[in-house]
C-alpha cells in the first residue's frame, strides 16, 4: 500500500444499458479504493477513436482520496467493472462501464500494463471537461500543464454538455 494519502482521479464512462445507473453503481463502489471527495456532473459525449456507429457515452470523473498505489487502484477498478457486468469483447467496443485511472497524485509510472498519468488524458475532452469541473488547477505531472490549460486546448466538439 502507498504510505501516504493521495488523490486519484478516475474517469467513468458508459454507453450501453442504463448509462446513468451504471455510473451511479460504479461511484457507490469506489469506497473500495478510498473516500470519494468530488464527483463531476455527467456529460454526454460521442465515442472517441472508433470506426462505425456506437451509442453516445455518459462520462464523469471522480476524485478519491486513497492510500492504495496505482496498481492496486487499477485492480479495484477492474473488479468494479466486472461486478457491474463489464464484458471485454474487443478494444474500443461499446461497454456498460469503463473505469480509467487518470491521475494518481503526482505519480508517473509505467508498470504491469498500467500507465499513470493516463497516456491519452491530454487528448480526451470527454475526461478533461469533467475533470476541469472538479480539479482545474491540478497539474499534469508529465506535461506540466494544468487541467484547465489542457481542457482549453482540447477539441470539445463531441461533448453535448451537462446531463
Amino acid at each position: 500500500m502507498a504510505s501516504q494519502l493521495v488523490t486519484a482521479y478516475i474517469g467513468l464512462g458508459s454507453n450501453l444499458g442504463d448509462r446513468t445507473r451504471n455510473l451511479e453503481g460504479a461511484v457507490q463502489r469506489l469506497v473500495s479504493i478510498g473516500v470519494l471527495t468530488a464527483i463531476s456532473s455527467s456529460y454526454e459525449t460521442k465515442p472517441w477513436g472508433v470506426d462505425g456507429y456506437q451509442p453516445r457515452y455518459l462520462n464523469q470523473v471522480a476524485a478519491v482520496s486513497t492510500t492504495l498505489d496505482p496498481l492496486e487502484v487499477v485492480t479495484e477498478l477492474l473488479a468494479i467493472e466486472f461486478s457491474l457486468g463489464r464484458e471485454r469483447e474487443a478494444k474500443n467496443a461499446s461497454r456498460t462501464l469503463d473505469l480509467d485511472l487518470l491521475l494518481h497524485g503526482d505519480s508517473v509510472i509505467t508498470a504491469s500494463g498500467v500507465t499513470v498519468p493516463h497516456p491519452r488524458l491530454h487528448e480526451r475532452a470527454f475526461v478533461l471537461v469533467p475533470l476541469l469541473q472538479i480539479a482545474p488547477d491540478v497539474v499534469h505531472p508529465v506535461l506540466n500543464r494544468t487541467i484547465a490549460e489542457l481542457a482549453d486546448a482540447s477539441d470539445k466538439s463531441g461533448i453535448s454538455g451537462l446531463v
